[in-house]
């Protein structure tokens, strides 16, 4: 498959998507991992603060990476259902945030990211239906994804 200057153009657009959820997550996480965060009792397994933004950094671009391979097969069986997967998750992502950081509540944090979890397992295996290298660019935000809702029942 030829990459034109469109396809390079719908790969800016995905990470534009992803790091705009992360940017809008990252307005209620912003303030409370400075005040409310650190006051929590979180597990010795906690990661330190530093790992967090590396760590999503590569997440949301291999996020973008997979969602654009899914979108440059368009027309296969199960793409567009995939690509809804996607959207789905993402806004279920950034919610997660305002739950978490921006009510202040592990509680809400927790009930919103099994309904998360499901929505990205979802989304790889979708992904994986349509291009198997999607489906594996994703696995990595899986195996994050399940480490943080274990993390959050932790802290709730």
């Amino acid at each position: 498959m030829n990459t034109t200057t469109s396809d390079w153009v719908m790969l800016a657009v995905f990470l534009a998507i992803c790091f705009g959820a992360a940017a809008f997550g990252g307005k209620f996480t912003a303030g409370s991992v400075r005040t409310w965060y650190p006051t929590l009792h979180k597990p010795s397994w906690n990661p330190p603060g530093w790992v967090f933004g590396p760590v999503w950094t590569v997440l949301y671009i291999l996020m973008a990476v997979a969602a654009w391979l899914v979108w440059r097969r368009l027309e296969s069986d199960g793409a567009r259902l995939a690509l809804v997967l996607f959207v789905l998750q993402l806004v279920l992502n950034a919610l997660w945030s305002y739950f978490f950081f921006g009510l202040r509540n592990p509680k809400a944090g927790f009930i919103e990211i099994v309904p998360l979890w499901v929505a990205i397992a979802g989304t790889t295996v979708a992904f994986a239906r349509v291009s198997a290298v999607a489906g594996e660019l994703f696995v990595p935000y899986l195996l994050w994804a399940s480490f943080a809702m274990v993390l959050n029942f932790a802290v709730w």
